[in-house]
């Protein structure tokens, strides 16, 4: 599918990974389940993002969260703030679909350790959503914990590792975005630091942004042909990840950069908006039953705004990424939305159409 590279849109100075998405932070890994039955009016699904392979409850990562505008009803969100940690896989998933989620994490979780909530802490299930009743049969409860296991699987599995699917893919197959057909999309930064190479990577679930607001790197501003004026009332969860070696207040101000990027195309947050920023590190684990005190690296902060700058780009590059690799579709009611790639093929074309 064509990227925003190819339409010659690429965000900021810095490099990106070999795969220009979230999987170029070594040992992170992402799988989708994609549900699409037309009769139904189903066009939704679920992402699942591993940062790393082994069992997350028994291997924390360290994390952050960033509410740029909370209307949502994302889960678990509130102990990664308080603890800075994430101990199960990251799911995306749509607004209706949070609790199977959560329940499939958790029982998951469970039957690796079976001491949870008997003796060992709970878990916390981190489940992140956004409303996509404009194209998917949104009140059908669609997602099951088959569903869910199978994105799990499928990051796990050879395919997890390589470059992220995007477009109308997992969660993001019945999002919007800008009036256009909207979804997943990734993107990642290089960075020298310190005599070494890190990385900054985001994935985002693009469902935000009014008709007409949206700016391209070249000026353009596109709107869909359908006239659609809606105010705006969708979402963007973006999960940012990266190897350097940071502490969660760190990862926190690098979540926040996210909003910048979504700023930068056009964005403002409208008062429906749920706009939410995960970002993890894999440069160090927490384990269960480690010692009281771990060593660490830790990054000076005066060396830090090349890392806020990678976040912010790789977010705006990443929301370019899902509109120009999702098709134009219709879904439920026959509602539809185009594609922004079919837009920008009739602006190139001689004609004009």
């Amino acid at each position: 599918m064509p990227d925003a590279r190819d339409h010659k849109f690429a965000i900021g100075s810095l490099p990106p990974g070999p795969g220009n998405s979230l999987t170029d932070v070594a040992g992170v890994r992402v799988g989708h389940a994609t549900l699409h039955d037309p009769a139904r009016g189903i066009l939704t699904g679920v992402t699942a993002i591993l940062p790393h392979g082994d069992d997350l409850y028994r291997e924390k990562v360290p994390a952050a969260v960033a509410v740029i505008n909370g209307f949502g009803k994302s889960a678990g969100l509130i102990q990664v703030a308080e603890l800075g940690s994430i101990e199960t896989p990251v799911l995306l998933t749509n607004s209706f679909s949070v609790a199977p989620c959560v329940d499939t994490l958790i029982r998951r979780a469970i039957a690796a350790n079976p001491g949870i909530g008997r003796g060992q802490p709970t878990v916390n299930a981190l489940v992140l959503e956004c409303n996509d009743g404009y194209l998917n049969n949104i009140q059908e409860p669609a997602v099951t914990p088959a569903d869910v296991l199978a994105a799990i699987e499928e990051a796990g599995g050879p395919r997890g590792g390589g470059p992220v699917r995007q477009g109308a893919v997992g969660a993001g197959h019945g999002m919007s975005c800008f009036g256009f057909k909207g979804g997943v999309g990734s993107s990642s930064r290089r960075i020298g630091l310190g005599g070494r190479e890190v990385t900054v990577a985001a994935l985002v679930l693009a469902n935000f942004g009014r008709a007409g607001d949206l700016r391209l790197p070249d000026g353009a501003r596109p709107h869909p042909d359908d006239g659609d004026d809606r105010p705006e009332s969708g979402s963007a969860i973006i999960v940012i990840a990266t190897d350097a070696p940071l502490e969660c207040r760190q990862l926190g101000r690098l979540a926040k950069r996210a909003g910048a990027g979504l700023a930068g195309l056009g964005a403002y947050w409208g008062h429906g908006s749920g706009d939410i920023s995960v970002a993890f590190t894999t440069a160090r684990r927490i384990p269960a039953d480690g010692p009281a005190i771990l060593p660490a690296e830790l990054l000076v902060d005066d060396h830090i705004d090349p890392l806020l700058r990678a976040a912010a780009d790789s977010t705006a590059e990443a929301v370019l990424n899902a509109l120009l690799a999702a098709p134009a579709m219709t879904g439920f009611l026959g509602h539809r939305r185009p594609a922004l790639s079919s837009w920008l093929d009739r602006q190139r074309s001689p004609a004009g159409f």
